[in-house]
């Protein structure tokens, strides 16, 4: 029997029907679940596809009035500010930044090749061609003697400051080597060591120590992004006070203010991802990464994020690549996570008495450093997906965000499975430490020592790396106690020590103190361990193991990176 077209249509409506509601009859073979949700799916992301192109269409069509209001406005804005009494002295980190956005404005019109086409035909024929055709020991060599330049001449191309002297100096510049020998021989893949990387990471973090320590302007630019990125961070602090009080907030607890500041963060960061801002930014950071240093695009993008955002917001940064980033790639995100500290703790340390100059110069000069400390410590074996470019749309998930909104929402949730492990993490890995300080201080009864624990004997171990970091001698064992009390704590803590100290009746000198706040200023510590073993494993569960497994060298050679920092301002001071 035969039915008409729109008798037919009806009829499977109500067969579908009857499938949803009826089990085991006949009629519901008749339609494939599977076959069912594919066409939902299909259905849902046709709309999506519509809602897009009228969006594209749209944009093409008011492009140009959209970009011109946009440029006037930051124009605008630059005038105002830089005419305005309160705003004059912040001239020029305005003008950095107005020009920056007012040029990126402008190139979406000029075409990148009269700007790339005139410096290639210099820069390829006069200075990349002859230095590529010299053989490799010999580029190698004029790379060492730069580095040894720069070294030594800002060790010794400056006037000591009051209470210091060339000698001690001069024992900076032997802890500096020091240091990168430690690395050398500890190497996984000694053969495989990238030294022009290693090389021009040591050398970038002596010349942000140089235009951040001896240039006002440095030193401004600086100091503006990191408390713009606290005062981003602190906005989560509102929804804090929503479910608990501002009371609450004001006492800065861990797991109110830090985990808010977490589940926020991520949340924007999939917003901006879905926005395509985060691919812009992450191509960006590639290209300059890849040029300079020859690391992956993810990496880059890590590691340059951790001084203003923190070790667990960064490794969010690149989170469609964390699952797929190689062993090297995992312990390089998580030693610039512990050799920095985020934008979101900056204003609580300087509130404690911290000069704001050198946590910005340490958290700064460890980005390079880092890098290059990483890449001894563990080589790069294998070929990293975001090697020299970065495509961070690897396709629609099945599930995926709608619009912004919808994208912030799954953020935000994400967020929350995050903060979860983080919260877990620190306070399994804190207690561990107490539990081990109470065994020692049980056993050291037995030898007559009542106070035992892991700070004590860390305080004697880091006596000769408090020495090859310039510290006074008279004070080498009080500053070696800071650094066991941040690494068994945290810097806070250790902070707040130093603070006690310079304000009892025997303070340090001006050198030991510049170069203890230095040395403070990361988060290698064992709380923060069970941090990046929560954050990656949330964002890397296949590569969980490998990420415990190198968790302790990463922590290790971050702690280093910001006792080299240390030292490398024990050259200049």
């Amino acid at each position: 029997m035969e039915y008409p077209s729109d008798a037919k249509s009806t009829t499977g409506e109500i067969v579908e029907r009857k499938t949803s509601h009826t089990t085991g009859s006949t009629d519901e073979k008749m339609v494939d679940p599977e076959v069912q949700e594919s066409k939902e799916i299909a259905h849902d992301e046709a709309e999506i596809a519509e809602d897009k192109s009228k969006y594209d269409a749209f944009y093409a069509k008011s492009r140009h009035f959209i970009l011109a209001l946009l440029a006037a406005a930051i124009l605008g804005w630059w005038i105002t500010s830089t005419i305005l009494p309160a705003t004059r002295h912040r001239w020029v980190v305005q003008t950095v930044w107005a020009w920056f956005f007012l040029v990126v404005i402008a190139f979406r019109y000029i075409p990148n090749r009269v700007v790339t086409r005139p410096v290639e035909a210099v820069f390829i024929p006069l200075v990349q061609k002859p230095f590529y055709n010299l053989p490799y020991r010999v580029r190698l060599g004029m790379g060492w003697l730069a580095l040894l330049a720069i070294v030594f001449g800002s060790a010794f191309g400056f006037k000591p400051l009051p209470g210091s002297n060339y000698g001690d100096r001069a024992i900076s510049v032997l802890g500096l080597f020091v240091f990168q020998f430690g690395f050398w021989a500890t190497s996984k893949h000694r053969s495989h060591i990238p030294w022009p990387t290693v090389i021009v990471g040591l050398f970038i973090q002596q010349a942000i120590a140089m235009f951040v320590l001896k240039s006002g302007a440095g030193f401004s630019i600086f100091k503006w992004i990191a408390i713009l990125a606290s005062d981003f961070l602190a906005q989560a602090e509102a929804g804090a006070a929503f479910f608990f009080s501002q009371d609450v907030v004001n006492l800065h607890w861990f797991f109110v203010n830090t985990l808010a500041s977490i589940i926020f963060f991520i949340a924007f960061v999939q917003m901006m991802y879905y926005l395509g801002v985060m691919q812009w930014m992450l191509k960006g950071f590639a290209w300059i990464f890849f040029k300079a240093m020859n690391v992956s695009g993810a990496e880059a993008v890590v590691a340059a994020a951790s001084p203003f955002i923190g070790q667990g917001e960064s490794a969010c940064l690149v989170r469609p690549y964390v699952d797929l980033m190689t062993e090297s790639e995992l312990h390089l995100t998580m030693t610039s996570g512990f050799s920095t500290i985020a934008g979101s703790v900056l204003a609580a340390y300087i509130n404690l008495g911290v000069p704001a100059q050198n946590l910005v110069t340490a958290s700064v000069m460890s980005i390079p450093a880092s890098i290059a400390i990483s890449k001894l410590r563990i080589p790069e074996l294998e070929e990293p997906v975001t090697r020299g470019r970065v495509i961070v749309d690897r396709g629609e998930e099945k599930n995926g965000p709608v619009n912004a909104l919808h994208a912030f929402s799954k953020g935000a949730l994400f967020g929350l499975i995050v903060a979860g492990q983080i919260l877990t993490n620190v306070l399994t890995v804190v207690s561990l430490v107490a539990t081990i300080n109470g065994l020692l201080t049980w056993i050291g009864h037995g030898f007559g020592f009542h106070h035992l624990t892991l700070q004590l004997i860390l305080r004697y171990i880091f006596y000769p790396v408090t020495f090859f970091i310039g510290v006074p001698r008279n004070e080498i064992l009080r500053v070696s106690e800071l650094l066991a009390t941040k690494l068994v704590e945290n810097e806070f803590v250790g902070y707040q020590t130093l603070t006690g100290i310079m304000q009892s009746d025997n303070p340090l000198s001006a050198r030991g103190f510049t170069i203890a706040s230095y040395s403070l200023c990361g988060f290698a510590n064992l709380g923060s361990l069970g941090i990046q073993i929560g954050v990656l494993s949330a964002l890397a569960p296949s590569r969980a193991k490998i990420i415990a497994k190198i968790a302790t060298s990463a922590m290790i050679c971050g702690f280093i990176s910001t006792l080299q920092a240390a030292g490398i301002a024990g050259m200049l001071v």
